[in-house]
């Protein structure tokens, strides 16, 4: 892409593409910052190149193509990702598309392609492939089901799923005991206390989720560690998302050995904003709190050497007692890798039961398509 009107092109297409589907259009000026190369701190360790299909002049497809060097450097790979995938009915759309994001990472020397992600795993990530007929949640993406089709059509193979548990403050009805039984024991025998993230503090608690984060998750597949500038970042888009009581840190003897961040659906009022903040936008965000029901769990995690203690059940059961004090009773837990045993499994026990999946892809870029 070459202008700015390019790029303006790159955000409206699925505005155009998606318009009366479950889709929620993000606002359209929170679009422009996180592809800005000069705003989003992914850009402080990564590379990222757009792409735009036309036919006859009209824009019928995008994707990007980028390269994470922190990614790159832990794991000691030369992965290349491409995201932000969006295109009309029509296999050789994506065939174009796909073949002009291999070429500029062939170009930079990856020896594989894997997506979509916006631009991380912790972003939108994936094609939709189960819950075609629910709304997505805060940074869920959603696709038609021609995406899967076409992609794998085209010979992108399967990379991973990523499953969404459903889960409703009536599940508690049907917890397993067994998660009771454990969460009574982190606390009487291995002195686990939960405190609630301060918002005031927001940013200094993000050091305290990076260090439990960067244990917690670094031997999962796509874990790529979070640099001061990402941090930082990630502060402030919290500010926009926090919910009183969902941002939680267990300690054992005041030292965190876990975390949960959940975050308010604002997706439920984007869906009134419709992309946009004037004229009436900015009202319906003010009126949240009157608004939003649902939760989405964006992380849970326990430090390796503590997850015998039971402290992953506390916070689960933590999560039930706070939807008993809080206005948002429902809502989704995930990304949650279909590799993850530990996980999937408390989360049926939890009565949770999985209502979107989306599949990653990757292709070795010595493949011709």
């Amino acid at each position: 892409m070459r202008s700015w009107s390019d790029l303006r092109a790159f955000i409206d297409l699925p505005y155009r593409l998606h318009a009366g589907t479950p889709w929620i259009p993000p606002l359209r000026l929170e679009r422009w910052l996180f592809l800005s190369r000069r705003l989003n701190a992914y850009f402080t360790h990564g590379r990222a190149q757009y792409f735009l299909a036309r036919r006859d002049g009209r824009v019928v497809g995008r994707v990007s193509a980028q390269v994470d060097d922190a990614f790159n450097e832990f794991h000691d790979s030369r992965w290349g990702m491409f995201g932000f995938l969006e295109f009309e009915d029509d296999p050789e759309i994506l065939r174009a598309l796909l073949g002009a994001a291999e070429g500029w990472l062939r170009n930079l020397g990856c020896d594989r392609m894997v997506g979509p992600m916006d631009f991380s795993v912790n972003d939108e990530s994936g094609v939709l492939i189960e819950g075609f007929e629910l709304e997505p949640m805060i940074k869920q993406p959603w696709h038609p089901p021609y995406y899967q089709q076409h992609c794998e059509a085209l010979g992108l193979e399967k990379a991973m799923d990523l499953l969404s548990w459903g889960l409703s403050i009536n599940d508690r009805e049907n917890m397993k005991p067994l998660l009771l039984q454990l969460a009574e024991a982190a606390e009487k025998e291995h002195g686990v206390r939960i405190r609630k993230m301060s918002r005031r503090h927001l940013r200094s608690e993000m050091d305290i989720f990076a260090d439990v984060y960067n244990s917690a998750w670094s031997k999962n597949w796509g874990f790529v560690p979070y640099s001061k500038e990402d941090l930082d970042a990630y502060a402030l888009e919290l500010q926009l998302v926090y919910a009183p009581g969902w941002f939680m840190v267990a300690e054992i003897d005041g030292e965190p050995v876990a975390m949960a961040i959940s975050v308010m659906d604002i997706n439920q009022v984007l869906k009134r904003m419709k992309g946009r903040l004037l004229p009436f936008g900015w009202w319906h965000y003010l009126n949240r709190w009157r608004i939003v029901d649902k939760v989405r769990v964006g992380f849970l995690g326990v430090k390796h050497e503590f997850r015998a203690t039971g402290v992953a059940s506390a916070l689960y059961v933590e999560h039930f007692n706070q939807a008993a004090r809080s206005p948002l009773k429902s809502g989704e837990a995930g990304w949650i890798l279909e590799t993850n045993r530990h996980m999937n499994r408390g989360l049926e026990y939890m009565n949770g039961r999985v209502v979107k999946r989306y599949r990653v892809y990757e292709r070795a870029l010595d493949q011709a398509m």
